[in-house]
């Protein structure tokens, strides 16, 4: 009686450490990771799709990380949600991308916020302001992105003069509670 018990527990015992060395070893595959040229490649590509999004604007704003193993995440905050899914849907038929995480934001519908979005746009790249030139591409350099009266101005302007004029301009909008300046100085 012994001696069976033993065995059967013998059995049982090789069988569960079997079954879980072949589930540790097909659970955990190791990912390729992309060569360097081909993570460039991806890099400036998701950056060509997402810009030329129809509905991309000033007041989006889309960011994106590439992964070594192809992996793209997708973050930022956007007006649309229909813009959410599209970037997520140009981003997946790039060649070389294996996966998209989108971490994308979307912003809540407010008639006050889109009056200081509106506002605050007037007040920078308005004609006769010196950050005009900013707002002459298809997608302006310097983007407004407004939530619950809340403002956060991104992307990239030439000098830090500029930068504070643009901070300076969206403050003195009416129903705005606080800017935070995330405008980078680029250089050259």
């Amino acid at each position: 009686m012994k001696q069976r018990f033993f065995t059967a527990m013998m059995i049982v015992s090789l069988v569960f450490a079997t079954t879980t060395m072949a589930r540790a070893s097909n659970a955990a595959p190791q990912a390729p990771t992309q060569t360097a040229p081909e993570q460039a490649y991806l890099v400036k590509e998701v950056r060509h799709e997402l810009l030329l999004l129809p509905y991309y604007n000033l007041f989006d704003w889309l960011s994106y990380r590439v992964e070594p193993d192809g992996t793209v995440i997708l973050s930022g905050e956007v007006v649309r949600p229909t813009l959410k899914s599209d970037a997520e849907n140009v981003v997946k038929k790039i060649e070389g991308v294996r996966a998209v995480v989108n971490q994308i934001e979307v912003l809540p519908v407010s008639f006050t916020d889109a009056k200081i979005r509106r506002d605050i746009a007037r007040e920078i790249f308005n004609f006769d302001s010196p950050l005009y030139r900013y707002g002459l591409q298809a997608v302006p350099s310097i983007h407004i992105i407004v939530k619950n009266g809340n403002v956060t101005l991104k992307g990239v302007v030439y000098s830090k003069a500029d930068s504070d004029l643009a901070n300076i301009r969206a403050n003195s909008v009416p129903f705005v509670f606080h800017v935070k300046n995330d405008l980078i100085v680029q250089k050259g």
